[in-house]
């Protein structure tokens, strides 16, 4: 094993570890945080032992183990900005929604203060 391993290596560990300070604290759901905690128990065996890259991808008909890393991570990248996309477009409408039920309240104060001062 050589230092790139041992540092990406204690990298997942520390993100194992803060995923499940998160999941203790209730910062995540269990749900999230057993994927991400199943993402990097994979990401810690591929960094381990890279010849089983190389045997599934193999039995993918995909030529090379780093091909297959390489596919999985485009792919599970392309899903999470996908989710923070929608998750980003769902909190600006809740924004402007509040937003405005905020000016309509403000309106209408401003109206009841003007009636009680005639």
């Amino acid at each position: 094993m050589n230092y790139f391993q041992l540092v990406v290596l204690a990298v997942l560990a520390g993100l194992l570890a803060l995923n499940i300070v998160c999941v203790l604290r209730g910062w995540t759901t269990k749900r999230a945080s057993l994927l991400w905690a199943a993402l990097c128990v994979l990401a810690g065996v591929a960094t381990a032992w890279p010849a089983s890259t190389g045997w599934v991808a193999q039995r993918l008909g995909i030529g090379r183990g780093a091909d297959l890393v390489f596919y999985c991570a485009v792919v599970v990248m392309m899903i999470g900005f996908w989710m923070v996309y929608l998750r980003l477009r769902h909190l600006g409408r809740e924004m402007t929604l509040l937003v405005r039920h905020l000016a309509i309240l403000e309106a209408e104060r401003d109206a009841a203060g003007r009636a009680d001062l005639s």
